[in-house]
């Protein structure tokens, strides 16, 4: 199984971007992590971040045939763009939506979330370990579709 892993911008930002909300872990340190439970999942991940909106819609578009599902933290975008919800509607891979923070919790405008529509699950404030939960729920329930 291939899993994509998305970030939207400010993500290569984390242990600098308001740790209290984010945590103190560094990008480089999230992406050890995912890879390190992947090499013990028996999968292949490949890591994607980008500050542009359209390079997220191209790698989106990138997973279709090469990936066997998504996790994407689409940052800011989350609450701006239709265009990444149009990307994986147009993909048709399993997605799952990723906040480290409790987005709920937060601002008003934060709580807007268009990609959630295409998505299977959205796992909120849970921190990095969110990221490790969609790979998961992705291995468990799209995992024999290879």
């Amino acid at each position: 199984m291939k899993i994509s892993v998305i970030n939207g911008p400010n993500i290569n930002m984390l242990g600098i971007r308001e740790p209290g909300i984010y945590g103190s872990g560094s990008f480089e340190e999230l992406c050890s992590y995912i890879e390190r439970h992947a090499e013990e999942k028996g999968i292949e991940v490949k890591l994607f971040q980008s500050n542009h909106e359209g390079a997220l819609v191209d790698e989106i578009q990138a997973a279709y045939g090469a990936s066997d599902g998504i996790v994407i933290n689409p940052g800011a975008y989350t609450h701006t763009s239709i265009a990444l919800l149009d990307a994986v509607k147009a993909v048709s891979l399993p997605t799952v939506e990723v906040h480290i923070s409790d987005v709920s919790s937060r601002e008003k405008f934060r709580q807007v979330s268009f990609i959630r529509a295409a998505c299977v699950k959205t796992i909120c404030g849970h921190g990095i370990k969110g990221y490790i939960e969609a790979i998961d729920f992705l291995i468990e329930n799209y995992g024999d579709k290879k």
